[in-house]
């Protein structure tokens, strides 16, 4: 009998991939969406769509336990869900926090309980590593998110963490890139144009994980039965400046000439700021915000990844020279 997992957040980036990966390995496939998303990056005619009501917990609660009357409970949950930009601050706790807490509540109260969850948290649960020495942040280092995307995430973290009806797994992935991804493409298309903006006049040490090698890690962390109510940092394990980077997207386009321009932080700040203006007058919530700065001062993104290895084996596939040749090939090739 095929395992059934519940993907939720299951149309964006992250989670149309964390679908692909379930239905390579055999899942039969639950993807919480929206009935308004997109469906575009999703294969409808092979998995199962369900839209969950995390705004009204009691209309949640009816919905789960109809669906194990008539289908059983799911074996595996991926709460990938979650909210990266919004224009009013209180959607981040409301849609990165409070609908996993429900979402919790509801799996446990209707005789609903997976045998694991698996939560996709952030490394911006930690706020900035140490800008001097450039440790690795660690996973018993004080969390100490400074963005309010940051806080909402670690809330969420507490949330599965203080229950105990459910086992569960967090990752908290570093950069993660890929083809579908628009926050990496935005840095590909500038320097195809010829320029390159980097925040602050000193450099940023930075880490990735290209989005198969994520999924990878997200199913292992599920079906390694010992891996119970742990938490790793999911990174490739290699480490680059922004420079670094940079020149390698400009090398695999086979671009000569890029304009390297290092923006001191009260400009990125300025901009972040005109962004988020701007996008309170249209309506939209934008990329680029004075939340976001929080994250784009920081300096140090290197993380320990050691327990990735140690407990679940994990070897990228991707180095960030392969794993950027296929999203710049994806993206030259529309």
């Amino acid at each position: 009998m095929e395992n059934k997992v519940l993907i939720t957040g299951a149309n964006g980036f992250i989670g149309s991939a964390l679908v692909a990966a379930a239905l390579g390995r055999g899942y039969e496939v639950w993807a919480g969406v929206r009935a308004t998303s997109s469906l575009a990056r999703l294969p409808v005619d092979r998995i199962h769509c369900i839209d969950l009501k995390y705004n009204d917990p009691e209309t949640l609660k009816e919905q789960i336990a109809a669906h194990v009357c008539k289908h059983g409970a799911w074996d595996y949950v991926i709460h990938n869900a979650g909210l990266t930009k919004t224009l009013r601050r209180a959607h981040f706790f409301e849609i990165n926090a409070e609908y996993t807490h429900r979402l919790l509540d509801a799996l446990s109260q209707t005789g609903c309980k997976p045998k694991k969850i698996l939560l996709m948290s952030s490394l911006s649960v930690y706020g900035g590593g140490d800008a001097r020495t450039f440790r690795p942040v660690r996973l018993d280092d004080p969390q100490r998110p400074e963005s309010i995307y940051g806080k909402s995430k670690l809330l969420a973290e507490k949330y599965l963490c203080q229950q105990d009806r459910i086992p569960y797994v967090i990752l908290r992935p570093t950069g993660v890139y890929g083809p579908g991804d628009k926050d990496y493409l935005m840095e590909i298309r500038s320097i195809r144009a010829g320029f390159d903006f980097a925040a602050g006049m000193k450099p940023q040490f930075l880490t990735f994980i290209y989005i198969n090698d994520l999924a990878e890690v997200a199913f292992r962390a599920l079906e390694i039965e010992s891996v119970q109510n742990r938490a790793f940092f999911v990174a490739d394990g290699d480490v680059y400046t922004d420079e670094q980077f940079a020149r390698l997207i400009q090398e695999i386009l086979g671009k000569k000439h890029v304009m390297r321009l290092r923006l001191p932080l009260w400009a990125v700040y300025v901009s972040c700021l005109c962004s988020e203006l701007f996008g309170r007058i249209t309506g939209r919530a934008m990329t680029l915000n004075t939340d976001k700065y929080k994250i784009l001062k920081q300096c140090n993104w290197i993380c320990d990844t050691a327990p990735l290895s140690a407990e679940l084996a994990f070897k990228p596939a991707f180095d960030l020279r392969r794993g950027l040749q296929e999203t710049i090939q994806a993206e030259l090739s529309k």
